[in-house]
């Protein structure tokens, strides 16, 4: 292999928002790593592409550069993200847990809450966000001077746009989340923004900047990095407002069936501005009613068929509660990624490649409107939802 791979595309990785901190240091720190060392031994490699995430940047604001991290970045000044340490840390965690003989759902539950205080501790959000930017810094850092390295940021990715087909998508991811639990009649009120930009990109434009970048990129005699944000927020903006619009048009006139064979009817999305105001409306609507079902247990009703529907309700809510503050940081983000590398890109590839028509990475060529009602909410409902 050493003598034949001239290109390695790196797409590993755990993208759960709240991994394991082991097991996402494993993957999209060091792994990275691991994987550099081998491309080093090829006697031919031309580049490197690294799939990484636009939101590496944490929780920055304003016009949020193409650059690369540095090795020891932290997003607080008063910290230095020292990858060693962090690899000490967590070996010493799973040894006093293995000590201790905690019961493996008790080490998962300790790994991935310790992932997301470590994260924020350094001014990362979650677990996904701080391992994959130490994997970037990793990466940067030692294969300055040895092998061109393009590292790919893409912003939310949603279903393709063109290739293979409009609409193909595999698995619920992102916003996704959102308008799944909205159209099964489950999601009535959600914390976001209506005013801020929700910056997605459909999946078949990030594998053709992918393709464009490392033709490009290999052509290049001297090595070194760059780094490309493949997103739409720039240039073709696409509102938490104009998702909420859709999202209810399109399941008004295209419900989901449920089990009896009736359609799902669907309301207007509730939008909360803060997470104070839907910490309260939750507090109000759920947690006070739970509160009394619960004492009404511990009074009245002493089945165990309401204990067990007590608990049930109680990690649904908890659950739901969690799953609101993983996403905080991206319904409230006010980040706007510049994508000028992106834009080179496409302009240089027209110049140089006969082909470069058939590799569309333009977000300005996407209408949402027309891209969201033909083609990605009935994607997500014949492939996702089936």
């Amino acid at each position: 292999m050493w003598n034949e791979v001239d290109t390695v595309i790196n797409f590993a990785a755990t993208t759960n928002f709240d991994e394991r901190y082991d097991v996402a240091l494993g993957i999209n720190t060091t792994g990275a790593l691991h994987l550099l060392n081998f491309v080093k031994k090829c006697n031919h490699v031309k580049v490197l592409v690294h799939l990484s995430t636009a939101y590496v940047c944490g929780e920055d604001g304003g016009l949020i550069k193409e650059k690369p991290f540095r090795l020891g970045t932290a997003k607080k000044s008063t910290k230095v993200t020292d990858i060693g340490m962090e690899k000490k840390l967590v070996e010493e965690k799973l040894r006093n847990l293995h000590s201790e003989h905690a019961e493996k759902s008790a080490v998962t539950t300790y790994m991935k809450d310790y992932g997301i205080k470590r994260a924020r501790m350094h001014g990362w959000p979650n677990t996904y966000v701080f391992t994959k930017a130490m994997g970037e810094m990793l990466l940067v850092h030692h294969s300055r001077d040895t092998v061109p390295l393009v590292i790919l940021r893409p912003t939310m990715v949603t279903s393709t746009y063109q290739e293979p087909f409009p609409g193909w998508i595999e698995g619920v991811r992102t916003i996704d989340g959102v308008a799944v639990s909205y159209a099964k009649g489950k999601l009535k009120a959600f914390p976001c923004n209506p005013k801020l930009t929700v910056d997605v990109i459909p999946a078949d434009m990030v594998i053709n900047a992918l393709i464009m970048a490392m033709v490009e990129y290999a052509n290049r005699s001297t090595p070194s990095e760059i780094i490309y944000h493949v997103g739409s927020s720039l240039r073709n903006p696409f509102k938490f407002s104009n998702f909420q619009e859709l999202i209810h048009r399109y399941f008004v006139q295209n419900p989901l069936i449920d089990k009896d064979g009736k359609p799902i009817k669907v309301g207007k999305l509730t939008a909360f501005s803060s997470m104070a105001s839907f910490r309260i409306y939750m507090a109000i609507r759920y947690s006070l009613a739970l509160k009394a079902f619960h004492l009404a247990i511990n009074t009245v009703l002493f089945q165990k068929s309401y204990k067990d529907k007590y608990i049930a309700l109680e990690t649904k809510l908890k659950r739901g509660m969690r799953l609101a503050e993983l996403y905080e940081p991206y319904v409230f983000f006010k980040g706007i990624f510049d994508d000028a590398n992106s834009e080179k890109l496409q302009i240089a590839a027209t110049k140089t490649c006969r082909e470069a028509h058939a590799f569309n990475i333009d977000p300005t060529s996407i209408n949402w409107e027309a891209y969201m009602m033909d083609a990605h909410f009935p994607g997500l409902v014949k492939h996702v939802l089936k």
